[in-house]
């Protein structure tokens, strides 16, 4: 314990402590906004990229989910990697694999070769990502100090797919669809030219890659979303949507019997058994699969149906952003009065109630009228959710684990994303099938010869008819989104339980020595990882005690 305490001083006096801390930050806020922001910013340059590459309008999809999908899966394996290698040297590495993705994203010639650059970019983020977030922790002094480090971070992750709506609008508008790739080259190296200058390595702690539980959690949820995305092609009946289905299980049945096997798990299971970290797991999974899903449906009905250009498109969703910048500031300074679950709550209400208010929309919705109220609602609700869930969900682990506890929150974004974008694809398709055999007839009777053969051509209705397909469809995905995140209100309701002591943490007061790390749901990480932790509690063969507030601390919620 005494060497533990000795480690505490050097980073007090770190020169991120001073003027460089603020570059630091600056640093660590800039990664997660390029790799946030690649999920969306594809997003508006998805017509550009379908007509140049010859994707069909189902496979579209997994221009974002090749990237999601490996982001996701691998994020847990990335949070290791900065545990045993060293954060800092691990950080550059996924950011210049990044780099290298995304130059060849932007020279690709068939579609084949972009859903590899895709994947590619989504190892260098799952490398980055959640070593950024680890930083953090190793950087900032647990408190007010550290709660403003993880506003700012959580309002680029929640803000950073809106503004990659407007980012990839101006690109694709002014210069190329192929710029939301090449977009990332110089920012990028610039990133990794300046993390050395102002970020410290942190300390390297032995261990093993749990490589097994890499690959089957990966290939576990790429069957996951395959099996969904098929279904709503060719029907659940179909033996390939069976197939993945059952390999899906298959993997991931796999996946949790080696976690629960291995001496050093990608994914340490122990984690889970305390509600309020398993709480906020489970509605980040929730929340991310809502947010996916409403920026992917509604950037193809402004520009299908509203006929907005790239740039008016990305223009649409830069309130958003806006909201959720000032939402997340706003509760990460009251955070320490009234603790988390309050916005935890209110944040699920107000997303769930904005996707409730979006099924409405159809082919006579206007921006103004239909659109930009509820995205506002949306947004307000997400800013609350991802300071809350960051805090909750990271703090409380020993700084050995650091990496694997910010890779589990970042993968259950990145797959809850994913695993439900494909969810409300297959939603979206079943709508759509059904009001197409509804707009067919009407189309056969009222159609010009000349659309008609268009029709025979590319078996695609041409509006008005598919428009209204196409709205028919995005309305429904939006019930199902809205029900999504209705399920984080109910797990912020009846799960989360913040204690008197954890609010006492919030503050910067009553900090828990190396004895107590392991005291209060909200205490105890950043402690730890600051005094850098010690090579006995690796070794040590003593379970940690149960996580919670200190005895004698009532629950607040």
């Amino acid at each position: 314990m005494t060497g533990s305490r000795a480690k505490s001083a050097p980073i007090a006096d770190s020169p991120e402590r001073g003027h460089g801390k603020g570059i630091a930050l600056l640093i660590i806020a800039s990664c997660q906004l390029m790799v946030v922001l690649d999920i969306t910013i594809v997003n508006i340059a998805l017509p550009h990229i379908q007509s140049s590459l010859g994707f069909s309008t189902e496979s579209l999809s997994w221009v974002i989910n090749a990237y999601t999908l490996t982001f996701g899966g691998l994020l847990l394996l990335g949070g290791r990697l900065g545990d045993i290698l060293g954060r800092r040297r691990v950080f550059i590495f996924g950011v210049l694999l990044f780099v290298l993705a995304s130059l060849l994203g932007g020279l690709s010639q068939e579609s084949w070769q972009l859903l590899a650059a895709r994947a590619l970019q989504g190892v260098g983020g799952a490398i980055a990502s959640p070593t950024a977030l680890s930083l953090i922790t190793t950087t900032f002094r647990e408190g007010p100090e550290r709660n403003r480090a993880f506003g700012v971070f959580a309002a680029v992750s929640a803000g950073g797919s809106a503004i990659g709506l407007l980012a990839g609008g101006v690109l694709v508008e002014w210069l190329d669809w192929r710029w939301v790739f090449f977009v990332n080259v110089p920012i990028g190296l610039l990133i990794a030219f300046a993390t050395p200058r102002f970020i410290k390595e942190s300390e390297r702690h032995p261990g093993h890659f749990d490589l097994l539980g890499a690959l089957t959690s990966t290939l576990g949820m790429v069957l996951l979303v395959y099996g969904f995305i098929r279904a709503s092609e060719d029907g659940w009946t179909d033996a390939l949507t069976v197939g993945a289905f059952a390999g899906a299980v298959v993997f991931i049945a796999v996946f949790l019997t080696v976690e629960r096997r291995s001496r050093q798990p990608i994914t340490p299971l122990h984690m889970f058994r305390d509600r309020n970290r398993a709480g906020a797991y489970g509605m980040m999974l929730s929340l991310a699969a809502a947010m996916f899903g409403m920026f992917f449906f509604l950037t193809l009905f402004v520009q299908n149906i509203l006929d907005f250009s790239p740039l008016r498109a990305g223009l649409a969703f830069l309130p958003v952003s806006v909201i959720i910048a000032l939402s997340a500031g706003l509760a990460s300074q009251l955070l320490p009065r009234w603790g988390p679950k309050p916005f935890m709550v209110t944040g699920a209400i107000l997303a769930a109630g904005g996707l409730a208010w979006l099924t409405q929309t159809d082919v006579n919705s206007t921006y103004l009228g239909s659109i930009l109220g509820p995205i506002l609602v949306f947004g307000s609700g997400m800013g609350m959710q991802f300071v809350s869930l960051t805090l909750m969900a990271v703090s409380g682990v020993e700084p050995r684990e650091a990496g694997a506890a910010s890779g589990v929150l970042n993968a259950t974004q990145q797959v809850g994303g994913s695993l439900g974008l494909s969810i409300l694809v297959t939603v979206f398709g079943t709508a759509s099938r059904n009001e197409a055999m509804d707009q067919i007839p009407r189309f056969l009777a009222e159609a010009t010869p000349a659309q008609q053969s268009q029709f025979r051509r590319t078996g695609e209705l041409p509006a008005p008819w598919g428009d209204q397909v196409l709205a028919s469809g995005v309305s429904t995905a939006f019930v199902v989104a809205a029900v999504i995140a209705g399920v984080a209100a109910l797990i912020a309701l009846f799960v989360i339980q913040v204690r008197s002591s954890d609010l006492e943490r919030l503050r910067g007061g009553g900090v828990p020595g190396p004895a107590d790390e392991s005291e209060g749901a909200l205490g105890g990480a950043g402690t730890a990882a600051e005094q850098g932790g010690t090579d006995d509690a690796q070794d040590s063969a003593v379970p940690p005690r149960k996580r919670g507030g200190g005895e004698g601390s009532p629950p607040l919620g």
